[in-house]
């Protein structure tokens, strides 16, 4: 998928995958030494947590899971039914434009898949 790609060389992002809802790599373009097996697992693992979560608290259906850090974000949404977009941001990243093309992103993904 050369768009993945593209906007994974972007300014804010250095990192994104497509992962199956059982944490299976379907596509990837992350940084030398990043376990892709390990992003897979932990993505499917948050996101289905993360879904219950919000069940559970009455808060209805998820938009994203976002994790804070202070070498940047971790941000992963639901792709369709079967799979899961991770990005991987800066700390300096203009959130509010990742979030319009993760949601973008993950529309189109989710056709395709």
């Amino acid at each position: 998928m050369p768009d993945l790609r593209c906007r994974a060389n972007s300014f804010f992002l250095f990192g994104l995958a497509l992962i199956s809802n059982d944490g299976l790599m379907i596509a990837s373009a992350l940084p030398t030494g990043v376990d892709e097996d390990r992003v897979g697992a932990m993505s499917a693992a948050l996101l289905s947590l993360g879904d219950r979560a919000g069940r559970e608290l009455a808060r209805g259906s998820i938009d994203r899971i976002m994790i804070q850090g202070e070498k940047g974000y971790v941000i992963m949404t639901s792709s369709g039914d079967e799979a899961v977009l991770t990005i991987m941001a800066k700390p300096n990243a203009k959130l509010g434009l990742i979030f319009l093309d993760i949601k973008r992103a993950s529309e189109a993904l989710a056709k395709l898949i």
